[in-house]
């Protein structure tokens, strides 16, 4: 029995499609369910139960002999977040409970942190727990995932296998509920079906061209792929870097968008919202050697290659993984 919190969202559907297909049908499902908007990400998905994220602590005591493995996915996601109290119930103070029950149970757990962790990138993108208090998050769901991994990696009693995954920025089918949070692949995509051009953020960096703000976007069947790796590895615990390892510019992202639609490129810029201006990175890039060096050999996929597959067989055609 593989849990799975967050299933009902973005990643986490996307992960049970993959367990699905991987032969893996026996899933707990933990959300905060009764969302129409996110209903549909579940659609055709095999599983055993849906349990309610406020009531899964009990679920664990009741039934951690039938547990083989926890994908904590779940979280508040909104990197716009004002409300500190929230995110330390949700990002911190969850899994914490989570990582306890591990301990306590002998179980297994991946989690979901964040490349948000990095900030601005003044000490680079290196998964290098021995800086984590460097780290200065430019936001507070970024500070929220950063507390976590400093309060995991001082603990002195541990899972015997976990992994913290930090998140790069992953696009992908099974987005649609996330509205402003989601990819601008899938805003991009609907500026396009209304008005046939995209408007992006001008760049407010010397340092940087409009559009050319570069960062990591990772498909999310490379995520659950990782992720399927990271069950059955069990071992070399700690947290890891999880993008694709090469940084590419918001116009080669939207212009694979139009080559997709088979469309000409027309892009626009616009000012960068003030609420997000001074808190807006302009360069991500994770170094991936840490998840290759304990074994993981797949390429990821590069933006032409996953976003024409996501343009082409989910958006256009209005299909979920």
């Amino acid at each position: 029995m593989i849990i799975i919190t967050g299933a009902e969202g973005f990643i986490g559907s996307c992960l049970v499609a993959a367990l699905n297909q991987a032969g893996y049908n026996d899933l707990v499902l933990v959300d905060d369910f009764g969302m129409p908007l996110r209903e549909d990400n579940l659609t055709g998905k095999t599983y055993t139960a849906k349990v309610n994220r406020t009531d899964l602590s009990a679920w664990i005591d009741e039934n951690h002999r039938l547990i083989q493995f926890i994908f904590h996915i779940g979280a508040r996601t909104d990197t716009t977040e004002t409300d500190a109290a929230i995110l330390k119930e949700l990002n911190l103070d969850y899994t914490k409970m989570l990582w306890q029950k591990c301990v306590t149970f002998g179980l297994p757990i991946v989690y979901a942190s964040s490349a948000a962790t990095y900030g601005g990138g003044e000490h680079g993108y290196d998964d290098d727990e021995t800086k984590l208090d460097l780290l200065q998050p430019l936001n507070l769901y970024g500070h929220s995932k950063n507390d976590f991994d400093k309060w995991a990696v001082a603990q002195n009693k541990k899972p015997f296998f976990w992994a913290g995954l930090k998140f790069f920025n992953v696009y992908g089918p099974n987005e649609y509920h996330k509205g402003r949070m989601a990819s601008v692949v899938l805003h991009a995509f609907n500026q396009i079906q209304q008005t046939g051009e995209v408007k992006l953020f001008k760049s407010h960096n010397p340092n940087y061209t409009d559009g050319g703000q570069l960062r990591d976007f990772v498909y999310v069947k490379d995520v659950t792929d990782v992720c399927l790796f990271l069950m059955h590895h069990r071992k070399n615990s700690g947290i890891y870097n999880l993008g694709s390892g090469k940084a590419r510019t918001f116009k080669n992202l939207v212009e694979a968008i139009f080559v997709a639609l088979n469309k000409t490129p027309n892009i626009t810029y616009i000012d960068t919202p003030i609420d997000i201006r001074d808190k807006y990175q302009y360069f991500t890039e994770a170094n991936m050697d840490k998840l290759k060096a304990i074994g993981y050999t797949q390429p990821f996929t590069n933006i032409e290659d996953g976003v024409g597959d996501y343009v082409k067989n989910y958006l256009v055609t209005h299909t979920r993984i």
